[in-house]
């Protein structure tokens, strides 16, 4: 039975919201799964998932994960060309959801990628970034760049991306094609 706040809701708008319940649910899920794989998993996930979203393009064996410790702030480094010339390089937090990744760590990772004489990083944590972080990637003068993505950014990429899902099911919907109809004559 359909209450009062949802009695105005159409077929479509039922189907909507269920969609976005269960993608939602599905997110926090692959969170959780994330979370429960080692750090130097997660370091093989990202590079995986950066793979899929075209980094690195045709080459083959773009993406490599450094080795687990000692690694100078770069959990990875994925080549853009197949001369090796251009590269982006990875850094990864596996925290606690209700962690944060601070000012601190996004520096550290800029002289990381300044000693990898690189301009062009992504900082991917499980958790979230503090606003101190966001505001000094912003403010970076250009010659570097660093793209942050939180855990809730990381789950939607992997959802978005098919990585480690399945198709549960596919619904199509039609409606009439209103060009096509026009073009008879009415009764």
């Amino acid at each position: 039975m359909l209450t009062e706040s949802t009695e105005h809701l159409t077929p479509l708008d039922t189907l909507n919201a269920a969609f976005d319940a269960i993608r939602t649910e599905t997110l926090e899920n692959i969170l959780d799964t994330i979370l429960s794989k080692s750090p130097y998993e997660l370091e093989k996930l990202v590079v995986k998932l950066l793979g899929r979203m075209g980094y690195g393009g045709q080459i083959k064996d773009s993406g490599q994960v450094t080795q687990a410790s000692n690694d100078g702030g770069i959990d990875g480094i994925i080549k853009e060309d197949v001369l090796g010339f251009g590269r982006l390089h990875i850094q990864v937090k596996r925290y606690a959801r209700e962690n944060s990744v601070g000012r601190e760590d996004i520096q550290g990772f800029v002289g990381a990628l300044a000693v990898a004489q690189s301009n062009k990083g992504v900082f991917i944590t499980t958790s979230r970034f503090t606003s101190g972080a966001k505001e000094y990637a912003r403010s970076l003068n250009g010659s570097t760049h660093v793209v942050l993505i939180d855990g809730m950014e990381l789950a939607r990429y992997m959802y978005d991306y098919g990585l480690g899902m399945q198709v549960e099911q596919v619904i199509e919907l039609k409606k009439l094609d209103a060009d096509f109809w026009d073009e008879m004559k009415d009764a």
